[in-house]
C-alpha cells in the first residue's frame, strides 16, 4: 500500500466514523494491534473504534469495495495471534460498543454488546440475583465478542460448558457487510442451520459480533475450595473419578510442584500446606448442606487411605477459598517473566495420563534444561502445556526449539485424536498445525464457508486459514 492509498482510506475512515474514532498514533496502533502473544510486530494502517451496528456496517461494507483487511479486536487477551494486525490492516476495535441492557428475569438473559468486559457481566448478574458462569484469569479486561469468538472456556466448564452454551443469540455484521441477527434469545428453534454456531469460535474470519444474547445460572451457594497434593499424575484421575461420583462439582483443575513453587516465590499466595508434593488438584464444589461436606471428608479419607493424596486443605470461608484459587490463577502471569512457550491442548479425559508422560519424556531427552510447567482444566481435558525459556539461552533461539516441540506435541495431539486448541483459537500461532486436528475434507468445507460470509477475503485475513 503507497502512502497515497494510506492517507485517502484514513480520510475515508474518518468520513465514515467521528473524527477522534479513527487513530494513526504509534501509541494506538501498537496497543490495538496485538494480543498477548507478542510474536508479531504490530504494523496496522488505523483503528476505528464503532459506537454502533450502523457504523461496523460501514466499515465492512467500505473495506469491501476498497479491499482493505480488517481484524475485529476485542480485549485483546488472546494467546494465539488472532488479534494481531501486522500487514496494514485495519484494526475494528468494539470498546465502544459496551452497554448491557435488557435483563430479562424471567428469561435468565441479558442482552450486551460484543465490547462489555466479561467481569462487568459477571457482576451485573450478580447484582440481580444470577450467575454468569464463564470464567478465566483474563475476565477483568477480555470482552464478551472476543469470547464468543473464540469459544472461550476456563475454570468452570466441568460444570457449565463453554461460552457457546451461554450463548442465546448474536447480531453479526458479515463479510458480506449484511446484518444478520440470529437465533433471537430463544431455547427451542429447529427452523434449519444454527447460524449462530458458525460466527462462535470463527475468530473474526465471517464478519464482525456486534451484541449477543447471553443466558443466565442461578447463583451458586457456599462454594467450597479443596487443595490435594498427590504423588503423580495418575492419582489425579483417580480423584477426578470419585470425587465426581458423589459430588456435583463446578471445577476440577490440576498444576505442578513446578507451577506451585513459581507462584508462591512471587509471594502472590502461600503454600496450601508444608509439604511439596509433585502435583496438586484443586476442587470446588457447593457446600449446600452439612451432608456434602461430610462426603468430601469421606472422599478425601478414602483418597488418602488409597494412596492417591497425600495432603489436602478446604476452605473455611470466601477469602481463604480465594486464596486457594490464586494457587491456580496465578501461574500464567508468574510465569511470564520467563518468555515462556505456552501451548492448549485438549484430549479426552481418559487419556490426558498418557499424554502428559509422552510430552515430558520426549522434552526431557532433547531439551533436559528446559523446565516444564504443566497446569490446566483436567476436568474437561485441557491441558496448559508452558516451557520456560533458560536465562543463558536466547529468545529467538528458543522459539526455534520451541517449533520443533509444537511439531512433537500435535503429532502426539494427532494419536490422541485430539485439538491442538482447547480455547485459545488458532489465529496466526497455530494455522499451520490446523491438519493435525482437522481433515482434508473439513479444511475444504471451512473455507468454502469463509468464501459465503467473506467473498473478498477482508475478515482476518491468514487467521484459522
Amino acid at each position: 500500500m503507497t502512502s497515497v492509498d494510506a492517507a485517502a482510506h484514513i480520510n475515508d475512515l474518518n468520513a465514515l466514523i467521528t473524527q477522534g474514532r479513527v487513530l494513526t498514533d504509534s501509541a494506538s496502533l501498537l496497543q490495538y494491534g496485538c494480543d498477548w502473544t507478542r510474536q508479531w510486530t504490530p504494523d496496522p494502517l488505523a483503528i476505528v473504534l464503532p459506537r454502533s451496528v450502523s457504523e461496523v456496517q460501514a466499515v465492512i461494507r467500505w473495506a469491501n469495495e476498497k479491499k482493505v483487511a480488517l481484524v475485529p479486536s476485542g480485549g485483546r487477551t488472546g494467546l494465539s495471534g488472532g488479534a494481531v494486525a501486522r500487514s496494514g490492516e485495519v484494526v475494528l476495535a468494539l470498546d465502544l460498543l459496551n452497554e448491557i441492557s435488557e435483563f430479562n428475569a424471567t428469561d435468565r438473559s441479558v442482552h450486551c454488546g460484543a465490547g462489555v468486559i466479561t467481569q462487568h457481566l459477571q457482576l451485573f448478574a450478580q447484582e440481580r440475583g444470577f450467575y454468569y458462569p464463564v470464567d478465566f484469569a483474563s475476565s477483568g479486561s477480555s470482552q464478551i465478542g472476543g469470547n464468543i469468538s473464540t469459544n472461550a472456556g476456563g475454570i468452570k466448564v466441568i460444570r457449565y460448558g463453554l461460552t457457546r452454551d451461554w450463548v442465546a443469540g448474536l447480531t453479526v455484521v458479515t463479510g458480506k457487510g449484511e446484518i444478520l441477527s440470529l437465533n433471537k434469545g430463544l431455547i427451542k428453534n429447529a427452523t434449519g442451520y444454527d447460524l449462530r454456531h458458525l460466527f462462535i469460535g470463527a475468530e473474526g474470519t465471517l464478519g464482525v459480533i456486534v451484541d449477543a444474547t447471553i443466558r443466565l445460572a442461578r447463583l451458586p451457594k457456599n462454594l467450597t475450595v479443596l487443595v490435594l497434593g498427590t504423588p503423580d499424575f495418575a492419582a489425579i484421575m483417580q480423584v477426578l473419578k470419585h470425587f465426581q461420583s458423589r459430588l456435583d462439582l463446578t471445577a476440577f483443575e490440576f498444576f505442578s510442584e513446578i507451577a506451585t513453587a513459581h507462584v508462591v516465590a512471587s509471594g502472590k499466595v502461600a503454600r496450601p500446606f508444608a509439604e511439596k508434593t509433585p502435583y496438586y488438584a484443586l476442587l470446588e464444589f457447593e457446600a449446600e448442606n452439612e451432608e456434602l461436606i461430610e462426603a468430601a471428608m469421606e472422599l478425601f479419607q478414602f483418597c488418602v487411605e488409597q494412596g492417591w493424596v497425600i495432603e489436602g486443605v478446604m476452605s473455611q470461608s470466601e477469602s481463604q477459598a480465594k486464596n486457594l484459587w490464586k494457587l491456580r490463577e496465578s501461574i500464567s502471569e508468574t510465569i511470564s517473566v520467563f518468555t515462556p512457550y505456552k501451548n492448549d491442548i485438549a484430549i479426552t479425559v481418559s487419556n490426558v495420563p498418557a499424554f502428559i508422560a509422552e510430552v515430558d519424556v520426549l522434552v526431557n531427552q532433547h531439551y533436559p534444561d528446559f523446565d516444564i510447567v504443566w497446569f490446566g482444566h483436567i476436568g474437561d481435558g485441557n491441558v496448559h502445556l508452558n516451557i520456560l525459556k533458560p536465562d543463558a539461552l536466547p529468545k529467538e533461539q528458543f522459539f526455534q526449539h520451541c517449533q520443533r516441540v509444537s511439531q512433537w506435541v500435535f503429532e502426539i495431539v494427532q494419536k490422541y485424536e485430539g485439538s491442538i486448541s482447547a480455547e485459545h483459537g488458532v489465529g496466526l500461532l497455530k494455522q499451520p498445525y490446523l491438519a493435525y486436528s482437522r481433515s482434508v475434507e473439513e479444511i475444504a468445507y471451512m473455507k468454502a464457508i469463509k468464501q459465503v460470509f467473506d467473498p473478498n477475503n477482508i475478515m482476518n485475513p491468514g487467521k484459522v486459514l
